[in-house]
């Protein structure tokens, strides 16, 4: 079997396992690994809208930091960094969408700023340093 044979077999079968649990009012915090758990995080039809939102975020999030390792620690630090990075702008701005409080809003605005500019500064780095 391929690997990536075994990779779609396996999520199918978690997806579909995990859905079925989450269906039955299963509380999916306490499953065992971390596949089911992702499984669990899928958005959910009775999501309130920004719930929806964090979870979209959040796979996004852990689907772009699967990247392929170099054994250059450097490159593969900035390589996860980046999308780990971009996660939470983009949850800061499910923050600005849906939340209500002004220091929170405010700590959103900054994460955005400050994370924009760490990203690049990741960005600068790998043109220069990476294969």
């Amino acid at each position: 079997m391929t690997k990536l044979t075994h990779i779609v077999l396996t999520a199918t079968l978690t997806l579909g396992l995990a859905g079925f649990a989450v269906a039955q009012g299963m509380d999916m915090s306490k499953a065992p690994h971390s596949a089911d758990r992702m499984a669990a995080m899928q958005p959910q039809p009775n999501d309130a809208p920004s719930t929806k939102a964090f979870k979209e975020v959040h796979m996004k999030m852990m689907r772009n930091m699967e990247v392929g390792y170099t054994g250059n620690t450097d490159v593969d630090f900035v390589r996860g960094m980046i999308p780990h990075h971009q996660g939470a702008i983009d949850a800061a701005k499910v923050e600005l969408a849906h939340g209500k409080d002004p220091a929170m809003r405010s700590l959103a605005e900054s994460i955005v700023a400050d994370q924009e500019k760490e990203i690049a500064k990741m960005n600068d780095w790998l043109k220069k340093n990476a294969p």
